[in-house]
């Protein structure tokens, strides 16, 4: 005879299954040598090399970071940015100088189409934000499939020029919710093969994490700039005035400070709302995870700039043909060729030295920091994936370039 419980037990639930960590391995030296060989070819080829060095440091950090043991491919090429470029210049070189000719006509026309004109470009910059992501996404590879991004970049600009104005008749208190709403637009139109991407961070969760930076940061600036107006109307002495200066100057030194923790939450935020399909990605980055690479940056050029001060010293002494402020104040530079051609060289040397700074560290050590922090929950939801999506041009690339916007990596 056989007994059978009315009530069986239960099976034991099955054991959660562990978030894969994302995992940064790419050598420093060989990026730092990467871009310092790019802007030793970006001075010789008048700047044309950097569409080829934004290929290739881009190649470098995609292919460096692993996912479940895979790291993604970036398959853009140099000669896609170059010929977006040319033609982002088509598009802005027209409009520059119809503004410099009516400058020339008329100085009441010119003052009353710079507004206009930074509205054009605003949202014409926001355009190409929008454009330029959608360009990388669909040269990003990872195991054979390609993400991709539809929407309209005219429909992303609206949406941010409206939540800029927004942004600023609030003294910045709407920025979390800008940051959300629109980074939801760009998540909603993303996609890995046939998953659909979404964005789950919340303008309320920004918020609440980072207001107290709000804080420290917009009060002494509007303290600042209503300082002479408050003292007149209050008539407080002259050394409350005084007293609000040096904590003007305390809080421009607690900047870097500011801004690095308000990169980091804004960081772990936005790589925490990130899903595609049932695929989620978390972000355990500390507050204080980038205080030092801006600080880095701040000591590289002060020191920068000291060797360029030391080195127009040294070639007004080697031209000898008065002094600094004897070239530069009293409009002696203009007929000195040998001194315009030492600091053409000066500047161009600091500017490309930065620029290996800013590279080695808000680029490669940053995206380094963000991809160690970070986990990727449910991956086997990205393990049966079909590829779709066309592939985008590198029109936005080169607009951003053109007005000198920064887009991320």
């Amino acid at each position: 005879m056989r007994w059978e419980p009315l009530n069986p037990p239960a099976s034991p639930p099955a054991p959660p299954v562990p978030a894969s960590p994302a995992s940064f391995c790419g050598d420093r030296g060989d990026f730092f040598r990467l871009v310092a060989r790019g802007a030793a070819l970006e001075l010789v080829t008048a700047g044309f090399y950097r569409f080829w060095l934004a290929t290739d440091i881009r190649r470098h950090l995609w292919s460096n970071i692993t996912v479940d043991g895979d790291a993604p491919e970036y398959t853009g090429r140099g000669k896609e940015l170059l010929i977006g470029f040319l033609f982002a210049l088509a598009i802005l070189v027209p409009v520059y100088l119809a503004y410099f000719i009516a400058g020339l006509e008329a100085e009441r026309f010119k003052a009353f189409g710079s507004f206009p004109l930074f509205v054009f470009f605003y949202l014409f910059g926001q355009f190409a934000v929008y454009r330029a992501r959608r360009y990388r996404l669909t040269r990003t590879v990872w195991r054979s499939v390609r993400f991709w991004m539809d929407g309209s970049g005219w429909a992303y600009a609206a949406r941010a020029v409206l939540w800029a104005l927004l942004t600023l008749l609030t003294l910045g208190l709407a920025l979390p919710w800008r940051e959300a709403a629109l980074e939801r637009y760009k998540m909603c139109h993303s996609h890995y093969g046939d998953l659909q991407g979404s964005f789950d961070g919340r303008g309320w969760e920004f918020f609440k994490r980072g207001w107290k930076l709000w804080l420290v940061t917009a009060l002494p600036f509007i303290a600042t700039i209503l300082a002479p107006t408050i003292r007149k109307a209050a008539g407080l002495p002259l050394g409350a005035l005084r007293v609000i200066g040096l904590l003007t100057l305390v809080w421009m030194i607690a900047l870097p400070f500011i801004y690095g923790a308000f990169k980091a939450i804004e960081w772990r935020w936005w790589v925490s709302g990130i899903r595609f399909g049932e695929v989620r990605f978390e972000s355990k980055l500390p507050h204080d995870a980038l205080l030092g690479l801006y600080w880095t940056v701040i000591g590289w050029f002060v020191l920068a700039a000291a060797v360029f001060a030391i080195y127009l010293k040294l070639s007004v002494s080697l031209i000898g043909r008065g002094t600094i402020a004897q070239l530069f104040i009293a409009g002696h530079l203009k007929d000195n060729v040998p001194m315009l051609v030492l600091i053409g060289l000066g500047y161009l040397a600091f500017i490309l030295a930065l620029n290996v700074v800013k590279r080695v560290y808000l680029m490669r050590d940053l995206w380094a920091r963000i991809a160690d922090s970070t986990l990727v929950h449910d991956i086997a939801g990205a393990a049966n994936v079909t590829a779709m999506g066309d592939m985008a041009d590198a029109v936005g690339e080169g607009l951003a370039d053109g007005l000198d916007l920064v887009v991320g990596f």
